[in-house]
């Protein structure tokens, strides 16, 4: 954090409160639903101890110059019966510990701007969605149009900012196709690609942030090749594609910001 306070870096401060979610595995698997909001899974205690963690990270990071952002939560169901109750009194602690800062939640894809419950109490939406690999897998058209009709929508509903908070595929280094399929470095830049003319045309966009930097080891699964591989660099931190792709992306956002910035200062805007 002091690194992040000297160097400029912007920090979404995030508690540990990862997996409140026992739906995700049902939405993915087709499994038996079982709710996360009840006495017997995520209860009274649960929420005291996620309370803890906010009270800890606000009173270790609030004079961090580098945090614009409280995140209380990570993908929790928030479209379930009983997440307002749970995270009402969670959103009125961490504003009564910091009057002054935002504050936001990290909304899982399953729970749309239809269907979710909690968002109109937090300042800022912050969006995991992936449009491409787990819905509609390898489309990027259709996938395109489904996107920035779930972004407007959420547009619609909250005019509030939006930052997408996660975005990518698993690819594979190495793997090339002539078709851009699912798995190739083609691929993942095509949906890389498809992402950012989305979030150019979404006034509300105000950020983006892919998942992920680099290959990381996970649990071996159907659909995770030894982990999960949805860095812009493998583990040894050589760059795909998608890595050249994404830096001439934020090189020429950096240079237009640059510019305008020159042209205000020279008094023409």
């Amino acid at each position: 954090m002091d690194f992040a306070d000297r160097h400029g870096i912007v920090v979404i401060d995030k508690t540990p409160a990862v997996g409140l979610n026992l739906a995700i595995t049902s939405g993915l698997f087709g499994g038996v639903v079982t709710p996360t909001w009840s006495p017997e899974t995520c209860n009274d205690k649960t929420r005291d101890s996620n309370a803890q963690a906010i009270r800890e990270l606000i009173a270790r990071d609030k004079n961090h110059a580098c945090v614009v952002l409280w995140s209380i939560t990570n993908e929790p169901p928030s479209s379930e019966a009983g997440a307002r109750e749970f995270f009402e009194p969670l959103v009125k602690l961490t504003r009564e510990l910091d009057p002054s800062g935002p504050i936001c939640f990290i909304n899982v894809m399953f729970a749309s701007y239809d269907k979710d419950l909690i968002s109109d109490l937090f300042d800022v939406l912050c969006l995991n969605r992936y449009w491409g690999w787990y819905m509609a897998m390898g489309d990027l058209e259709t996938d395109e149009a489904k996107l920035e009709e779930e972004l407007l929508g959420w547009e619609r509903k909250y005019h509030k900012p939006m930052l997408m908070t996660e975005y990518g595929v698993d690819t594979l280094a190495g793997e090339h196709s002539l078709q851009s399929l699912p798995w190739s470095e083609e691929f993942q830049v095509g949906f890389y690609e498809m992402y950012h003319r989305v979030h150019d045309r979404i006034e509300s966009m105000v950020g983006e942030q892919v998942w992920n930097f680099t290959d990381f080891q996970t649990s071996v699964q159907i659909f995770r090749v030894d982990g999960n591989k949805k860095g812009i660099f493998t583990r040894d931190r050589k760059p795909k594609a998608a890595a050249h792709s994404l830096r001439r992306r934020w090189t020429a956002i950096r240079e237009q910001g640059n510019t305008m910035a020159k042209w205000q200062s020279n008094g023409s805007g």
